[in-house]
C-alpha cells in the first residue's frame, strides 16, 4: 500500500465514505487543473455531495496531509489573489491593495478571504506546484484568480485573443521590448506575478509618431498610475528585476474584459470556514496567533442558558444532573453543526455558538427548542428549559485562552439578549428579523414575532427585541 493508499483508509475512519471515493477517484483521474485550489461547494454539486460532508472531508484530507490548505486574500474586483497563505495566522496585513482595480480594500474574514484544497505533492505531482513553468493563461487562471471566479469552460481562448493586444514572458533579469499598435480604447499594461499595472488612457487623433514608455517589475509592486497617449504606434520597454519569471500582458479594459472578470460562483470564505464545528474540533488551537485581531463585518451569534438549572442541581443530585447536562450540550451541539454552525464555547450550561447567516442561526433556535422538548419527554418531566438568544453584526475572530473566539459589542448584545429570555420565545435583534432568509423561515413555519424595546446592560441606546413563540 502506497503513502497515499494509506492515509485514505485513514480518511475513510472519519469522513463521510461516498465524500472520500470522490475524492480519491479525483486524485487518480482528474486532470492537472482540477486538483489545484479546489473550490468545495464546486466539487459538491459537481459530484452531488453535501456541502457539509465535503468541506469536512478536505479538513481532514488536509490534516492527513493529502491536500494543502491555501487561504487566499481576494480582490472583490477581479477576483485576483492579492496574497496566498498557508495558514490564517500569515494573514497580516490590515490591508491590501489591486493594481488592476486601482483599488485598495480592508482585510476582512467575510468575501476577501477564501479557502482552497491543492493536493499534497507527496499525494500527486500537478503542474501548479511549479507555478513559474506554466503557460500564462494557465498562469492567470491556476494562479492568480480565484476560486470564485467563473471562467468560461468553453470560448476562454477566443475570448482572452479579443481583449489582449500582446503579451510576454521574461524569465528573472531579462528585459524586453514590446511594438504595439494602440486602439482608440482604455488600455492596461498588467503584470500578475509582481501585481503591477500601468493604465494608459488612449484619446485624441491617430498618429504615426512612435510613443514610447516603459516599465520595470521589482518585488516592490508598483502604484497603479494612468497615462494620455495617441492611438498609434507604441513601444514597451519591459525588465524583469525580479528573482521569478515576470508576464506582462496589454490588455484593451472594455466591456468584454469586464465581462470576463464579472461571473461568480460561491466559494469557501475564510468566515465560513471558522464556523465550521470540523474546522473548531481539528484546528482548536491552531486557527490564528494569539496576536491576531482578524475583523468580520457580519457573523451571527446565538447564546443559550439552562434556565433554573441551580434548582436542577439540588433537586435531582450533582451526578444526576451533570449528565442531563452533558445530554442537553449533546442535543445543542449536534444541532448547530446541522445548520451549519460551531460551538464556540460552554460555560457552565451556557453554549455560544456561530453562524455565517442569521437564519441558520434561528433554524437552530427551532431544532433546540424542539430536542429539549423531547428531552424533557424521554425523562417524564419538564425542568430542561432553554433561554436563547441571537444577534448578528460585525466582531473580530480573536484568540482568548488558547481558543479561536470572538469579540466586540455584538457579542456583548447576542449574550444580553439570551439572558432577558424566559425560556418561552427565542428573543433576536432586528438585523436577524429583517434578514430575508429568516423573515421567509418564519413566516413558512407560520410564527410572527412580537416586538419590544429593552435596555441591555452596556449598551446605550434601548433595543428592538423580537420574541418568536
Amino acid at each position: 500500500m502506497s503513502e497515499a493508499e494509506a492515509r485514505f483508509a485513514v480518511l475513510r475512519q472519519s469522513a463521510d465514505p461516498a465524500t472520500v471515493a470522490a475524492v480519491e477517484r479525483l486524485v487518480r483521474e482528474g486532470v492537472d487543473e482540477q486538483l489545484n485550489r479546489i473550490n468545495v461547494f464546486v466539487f459538491a454539486a459537481r459530484h452531488g455531495l453535501d456541502e457539509e460532508r465535503v468541506i469536512a472531508a478536505f479538513l481532514h484530507a488536509a490534516r492527513l496531509g493529502l491536500f494543502e490548505m491555501s487561504w487566499n486574500v481576494l480582490c472583490p474586483g477581479c477576483s485576483g489573489v492579492l496574497d496566498a497563505n498557508a495558514t490564517l495566522k500569515t494573514v497580516r496585513q490590515a490591508e491590501y491593495s489591486c493594481a488592476l482595480c486601482a483599488a485598495g480594500y480592508e482585510t476582512t474574514l467575510d468575501e476577501l478571504i477564501e479557502v482552497t484544497f491543492t493536493v499534497n505533492p507527496r499525494t500527486r505531482r500537478i503542474a501548479a506546484h511549479d507555478p513559474g513553468q506554466l503557460p500564462i493563461w494557465d498562469y492567470y487562471k491556476q494562479i492568480f484568480w480565484g476560486s470564485g471566479i467563473a471562467l468560461p469552460e468553453e470560448g476562454f481562448d477566443a475570448l482572452i485573443d479579443e481583449i489582449t493586444i500582446d503579451s510576454e514572458q521574461l524569465a528573472p533579469g531579462e528585459k524586453a521590448v514590446l511594438a504595439i499598435q494602440l486602439p482608440p480604447e482604455f488600455v492596461i499594461v498588467f503584470e500578475p506575478v509582481t501585481h503591477a499595472a500601468q493604465f494608459i488612457d488612449v484619446k485624441g487623433e491617430p498618429t504615426r509618431e512612435r510613443q514610447n514608455f516603459s516599465m520595470v517589475f521589482n518585488n516592490l509592486r508598483a502604484p497603479t498610475g494612468t497615462m494620455e497617449m495617441r492611438p498609434g504606434p507604441l513601444r514597451i520597454g519591459l525588465e524583469n528585476k525580479t528573482d521569478a519569471r515576470a508576464l506582462p500582458t496589454v490588455w484593451i479594459a472594455g466591456d468584454k474584459l469586464h465581462d470576463l472578470l464579472g461571473h461568480r460562483r460561491p466559494f469557501l470564505t475564510a468566515k465560513r470556514l471558522l464556523t465550521n464545528q470540523t474546522f473548531r474540533d481539528i484546528y482548536r488551537t491552531d486557527a490564528m496567533d494569539v496576536d491576531q485581531r482578524l475583523k468580520i463585518t457580519s457573523l451571527t451569534f446565538l447564546f443559550t442558558d439552562l434556565r433554573g438549572s441551580t434548582d436542577l442541581y439540588e433537586r435531582v443530585g450533582d451526578l444526576a444532573a451533570y449528565d442531563l447536562v452533558k445530554a442537553h450540550f449533546r442535543v445543542l451541539g449536534e444541532i448547530v453543526a446541522s445548520e451549519t454552525g460551531a460551538v464556540v464555547k460552554t460555560i457552565g450550561d451556557a453554549v455560544m455558538a456561530t453562524f455565517a447567516t442569521p437564519d441558520r442561526a434561528v433554524a437552530a433556535a427551532l431544532k433546540m427548542r424542539e430536542g429539549m422538548r423531547v428531552l424533557n419527554g424521554e425523562r417524564k418531566r419538564d425542568d430542561l428549559l432553554l433561554k436563547i438568544g441571537i444577534h448578528e453584526g460585525p466582531c473580530l475572530a480573536v484568540m482568548l485562552n488558547d481558543r479561536q473566539d470572538y469579540f466586540g459589542q455584538t457579542v456583548n448584545i447576542a449574550s444580553r439578549v439570551q439572558s432577558l429570555s424566559d425560556a418561552r420565545s427565542i428573543l433576536v435583534t432586528t438585523p436577524v428579523i429583517e434578514n430575508a432568509q429568516t423573515s421567509k423561515l418564519l413566516e413558512t413555519a407560520g410564527l410572527k414575532c412580537e416586538a419590544h424595546r429593552a435596555a441591555l446592560r452596556g449598551v446605550t441606546d434601548e433595543v428592538s427585541i423580537y420574541a418568536i413563540p
